[in-house]
């Protein structure tokens, strides 16, 4: 497994029944072609035809499904986290575009379900084949609204508002590290109990109606699995798979949403939260680059929690999701543009293996007894 590789990107297009035929799928090359032409009225008189072509490492079409969607982007991840390989799937697009389907699913229909579900019944087939293997799921769900962070599990949900709950507070220690205080960690024994928590922290997500959703998230969304594996001879691995989908306001002008004022501070902040992350992943391509440039990690919660899946010890996948529609061709352009720019990243993976001395003093032991000579 190559030690830096570089984040593949996907890109997956909403079904619509107005598809702008200036946009072309070439499924075989991995390649999507966008050409505007000169007549093309968008607000404006274009006077100049604009081609553009962005290269990805898979692209489903408006006809994919969700199995799909999951075998060719999160089966890989997933099982490098069994393995003891850190991961990361986010999706990235405007609000519409089919992100929170693509990671959670639909309500209506089993086959609708969308990676975060299909995950979580993936790790519990898995680790009942892997019998060589004792292995340990917890869950953790965080929101971050307002470049807040919240537990998504906590109990009181229930029975405070959200400016009364406790936030999560980022803790980053000098090796790198962070911690984010206050998110619980929850047992999962079985696939029906992380189904079960999952489903709490989507009853407990911000969510409202805007023109392009009519469920919209307003929070970006991080859903946290830590596996946990132990072997016979002592070697145990522990790896952490994050599943984020990220609130896509910012991917559309807020003049095309015609919210009244009380949704302005969500769309300022969920702007210049994905604006931050844009600026981080532009730096760091610099610093990669050889300029000498700082790189802005710390300037919001989100771009804090992501440094690692971005350029530290992490398996990372990102999915951006477009409208086929002309309307949207503006936030599809960016979307493209976006990952172009994410594909560029490295990581540094490493295997998260250590030895378990608990275990491998009792096996001793055990040996030590069966080999003494009775008197």
């Amino acid at each position: 497994m190559s030690k830096n590789p570089t984040i593949e990107i996907f890109l997956r297009v909403r079904p619509t029944k107005k598809p702008f035929n200036g946009l072309s799928l070439n499924l075989e090359d991995k390649k999507v072609d966008i050409q505007i032409p000169k007549d093309s009225t968008r607000g404006y008189v274009n006077n100049k035809k604009e081609d553009y072509s962005f290269m990805f490492n898979n692209i489903f079409g408006m006809e994919a499904k969700q199995n799909e969607i999951f075998d060719n982007v999160a089966k890989d991840v997933i099982d490098s986290a069994l393995e003891g390989y850190n991961g990361t799937i986010f999706a990235y697009g405007q609000t519409g575009s089919g992100k929170t389907f693509t990671m959670s699913g639909g309500a209506e229909r089993y086959a609708d379900r969308g990676m975060v579900p299909r995950t979580i019944s993936y790790i519990f087939d898995e680790t009942k084949k892997r019998t060589d293997t004792v292995y340990k799921i917890a869950i953790s769900y965080m929101e971050i609204y307002n470049n807040d962070g919240y537990d998504l599990l906590d109990e009181n949900h229930t029975n405070k508002n959200l400016a009364n709950l406790q936030k999560i507070i980022p803790r980053e220690f000098e090796n790198g590290n962070l911690v984010l205080g206050g998110l619980s960690v929850h047992k999962a024994e079985t696939e029906d109990q992380a189904l079960n928590l999952l489903f709490i922290g989507d009853t407990n997500r911000v969510v409202s109606e805007t023109p392009k959703n009519d469920c919209s998230t307003r929070s970006h969304c991080i859903f946290i699995v830590q596996i946990e594996g132990t072997k016979a001879d002592g070697k145990k691995t522990i790896a952490r798979l994050y599943l984020v989908d990220l609130s896509g306001f910012s991917s559309e002008r807020v003049r095309k949403t015609e919210v009244d004022a009380s949704f302005l501070t969500e769309a300022k902040s969920i702007n210049r939260s994905l604006h931050y992350l844009e600026q981080v992943i532009i730096c760091q391509n610099k610093k990669n680059a050889g300029e000498k440039i700082h790189v802005p990690y710390r300037n919001s919660l989100m771009t804090k929690v992501l440094k690692h899946s971005l350029i530290g010890n992490s398996k990372t996948r990102m999915i951006a999701t477009i409208s086929a529609e002309k309307d949207d061709l503006d936030e599809s352009i960016s979307t493209c543009r976006f990952a172009q720019r994410v594909a560029l990243l490295q990581t540094k993976l490493l295997k998260n293996e250590a030895l378990d001395r608990e275990l491998i003093r009792d096996k001793l032991k055990k040996e030590e007894a069966a080999t003494e000579t009775p008197f």
